[in-house]
């Protein structure tokens, strides 16, 4: 890699590392893993910064940070049988303006219904940018959205403050 790339990527590095943070957190739901996630992307896209041209750098970290997580949700459901069962997690630390009903609700999806809903509202994905993404059909999108966004309706009226639109509990 020449002199130009590398600070071409750092450049890259250093705009796109929030946004893809905040999306990895929408996707894992856990802080922690959300970091991990974030320096595998942009270590997956630093090996071939030099070799490959980018259309859109950003669009391409996002879906290999989506296939990352897949494959992270896949390892796990073979290893968490062998150690147990899942452990008690320490509460995420959510950064920003965030109720805390709603990362409750978050951490309540499939992680499918999760990764289709993050797609939608904070990449603003339609529904066959999301299959692109997932590597699934349109149809497992739309089940997957709708499921999420019925169960977080649900979650809201049994736990969450309804708000109105000037920001005052209902």
């Amino acid at each position: 890699m020449d002199r130009t790339n590398d600070l071409d990527f750092a450049d890259f590095v250093a705009v796109q590392t929030r946004p893809l943070l905040g999306l990895a957190h929408a996707l894992t739901a856990n802080q922690h893993d959300a970091w991990d996630l974030t320096q595998e992307t942009l270590a997956r896209l630093g090996e071939r910064w030099g070799r490959t041209r980018f259309d859109e750098p950003a669009a391409y970290a996002r879906t290999v940070m989506v296939r990352l997580n897949i494959d992270r949700l896949r390892r796990l459901r073979r290893e968490l049988p062998l150690l147990g069962g899942p452990s008690e997690e320490a509460p995420v630390d959510v950064v920003g303006d965030t109720d805390a009903w709603l990362v409750e609700a978050l951490a309540t999806l499939s992680p499918r219904q999760r990764t289709a809903l993050a797609l939608r509202y904070v990449e603003d994905l339609d529904v066959r940018g999301i299959a692109a993404r997932m590597g699934c059909s349109e149809g497992t999108v739309k089940s997957q959205l709708s499921r999420g966004t019925e169960r977080l309706r649900e979650h809201a009226r049994e736990h969450g403050p309804l708000r109105t639109t000037t920001g005052d509990t209902a």
